[in-house]
């Protein structure tokens, strides 16, 4: 083409592309809405179930709410009197002592099934489904069953217990709170063993097998193989696992409520059963709302810490 030609053809070409940039713009701008329109439903759902709940529960503990009656505003004097409420910091003492002793045994017992379940042997898949059917089937009524196998002298925890010579047949387990609490810890342990199994080997299930195969060629052993390659590989699977296991033993209401009460006395009353009690057993709203901010916050900062080392061991 000559030089003349494409002096000529340059300004339809400069128009055209003129003409293409609108075009371009509004259907950025099409897409736009379109995505809007899209997450407007999930948008409303968050704001009406759960933003709106939790700054109305902020409100609520900022007043003396009874659970019938008119109500004044009277600031921080709820979260005040928690510093001062012996039943409520006790609560948290014992939520803290129960997650301690529960979280690490799950791990444990969760980890050492997927192991097993991962070697793909005979009858795993029947033992996979039976390890977590305890979670399927629901913490009430397990813990309803636990009353029925706890009685002094017909269960059958101490007719078993009794013939190993470990306890003696007329043992009363929720009415000591060493006790109460042991049986619990084992209850919950069973219960939540079988999600973190699954938890963790879906994790190992993406592993290559041909890093193991290549760490047996170099003479590594299976201790060496797991600290080596299944741990670190499986950090994000153990960080999940760990923050489901802590958030829910801090907000474990059922198994004490159902076995124990929150006895002998207060000893085995944990904070979401503190709430509960303080809320439709005190008729005191506004306090309960102020115990279950402070809730929120604690939960919400082991959640941020989690998500944190989430975060940290992606980059």
């Amino acid at each position: 083409m000559t030089l003349a030609g494409q002096a000529r053809s340059r300004p339809h070409a400069l128009a055209r592309l003129g003409q293409r940039r609108p075009v371009a713009g509004a259907r950025s701008r099409r897409d736009t809405r379109t995505g809007l329109v899209l997450v407007t439903p999930a948008l409303l759902f968050v704001a009406i179930f759960a933003l709106f709940p939790l700054g109305f529960g902020v409100y609520i503990s900022l007043t003396n709410w009874p659970l019938v009656g008119p109500y004044q505003f009277i600031g921080l004097s709820n979260y005040d009197s928690l510093l001062h409420n012996s039943v409520f910091l006790q609560s948290i003492l014992f939520t803290l002592k129960y997650t301690a002793i529960v979280t690490i045994p799950i791990f444990v017992v969760g980890y050492a099934l997927a192991v097993f379940v991962r070697s793909n042997r005979r009858g795993t898949t029947l033992f996979r489904t039976l390890i977590f059917l305890p979670y399927i089937v629901g913490l009430v009524a397990e813990s309803f069953m636990a009353v029925v196998e706890l009685q002094p002298s017909s269960g059958t925890a101490n007719f078993v217990l009794s013939k190993l010579h470990l306890v003696s047949n007329t043992t009363a387990w929720t009415v000591h709170t060493g006790l109460a609490t042991t049986a619990i810890c084992v209850l919950v342990i069973w219960f939540a063993s079988g999600l973190t199994m699954m938890l963790l080997m879906a994790g190992m299930q993406g592993i290559p097998t041909d890093l193991y195969e290549s760490a047996r060629v170099d003479g590594a052993s299976w201790w060496s193989a797991e600290r080596r390659i299944t741990l670190p590989l499986l950090r994000r699977s153990i960080a999940l696992s760990l923050i489901i296991s802590v958030v829910g033993s801090f907000l474990a209401f059922n198994q004490f409520f159902i076995i124990t009460d929150g006895g002998p006395g207060t000893s085995t009353e944990s904070v979401v059963m503190s709430i509960f009690q303080t809320a439709f057993a005190d008729t005191d709203v506004g306090l309960a709302s102020a115990m279950s901010v402070v809730l929120v916050i604690v939960v919400g900062l082991i959640t941020f810490m989690q998500f944190h080392y989430l975060q940290r061991d992606s980059d």
